[in-house]
């Protein structure tokens, strides 16, 4: 779970880890229900906009994440993230290498990595992120060119394998949830499911409830192999 204080060590099990893209509000309005509801991440993703926009934005959401619980990631750039003072930078797997990045700006705490298969996990070893991304379990829309769909059994048997904290991604809402994680994913990613709604903080406290739920009723039952 989140701690309560600021930490750069991310936990492995936190439940929802939120991207924030397009939203129907504003940037600020998800980044600051998502302080208000102690999410432990948000991640900022805006792959179309001007670099002076995505700056000023990411100014804001630091501004409003700064001494709070939740920590700032910044979407591929991770010159930007250290120009806005980020806790960290996600890396997809065309974006520059994360041991070149590590190397290249030793400012930043956390390094997250997207994977799309069992072998780019096994891969990531190598280069151990402090987090990776699984997915895209389902379709998704928030892609230009999406990389083939996991499905929710074989993002979770990736998710079991890995040896740092893993979050599930793609075309999750809170219909699919529950399936993903009875899969075996222990946090997972929303964007649409967030960020399209009018009221985004009633819409984190709900995601986060279902996963809460599933936590207690799974936090003592055997797990069956299969």
């Amino acid at each position: 779970m989140c701690s309560s204080t600021r930490s750069t060590n991310p936990e492995r099990v936190f439940g929802l880890y939120l991207v924030i893209t397009n939203p129907v509000t504003s940037y600020e309005t998800v980044a600051e229900a998502a302080v208000k509801a102690k999410l432990c991440y948000i991640q900022l993703r805006m792959k179309h906009e001007a670099r002076s926009l995505v700056l000023e934005t990411a100014r804001h959401l630091r501004a409003i994440t700064a001494n709070t619980s939740t920590r700032f990631i910044v979407n591929d750039d991770p010159s930007l993230a250290v120009e806005v003072h980020a806790d960290g930078v996600h890396l997809g797997q065309n974006d520059m290498p994360l041991i070149k990045a590590r190397t290249l700006f030793p400012q930043l705490s956390i390094f997250g990595l997207s994977t799309h298969s069992y072998a780019q996990m096994l891969a990531a070893r190598t280069v151990h992120p402090d987090y990776a991304g699984v997915g895209p379990v389902y379709t998704t829309p928030t892609k230009d060119i999406p990389d083939p769909t996991l499905g929710p059994q074989e993002a979770g048997r990736i998710c079991q394998a890995a040896p740092w904290p893993t979050v599930a991604i793609g075309g999750i809402d809170s219909s699919r949830l529950p399936e993903v994680l009875r899969a075996g994913a222990t946090n997972f990613s929303v964007v649409r499911a967030v960020c399209q709604s009018q009221d985004p903080y009633t819409a984190i406290l709900a995601l986060q409830q279902q996963w809460r739920q599933h936590l207690s009723n799974h936090l003592h039952a055997p797990r069956f192999e299969g």
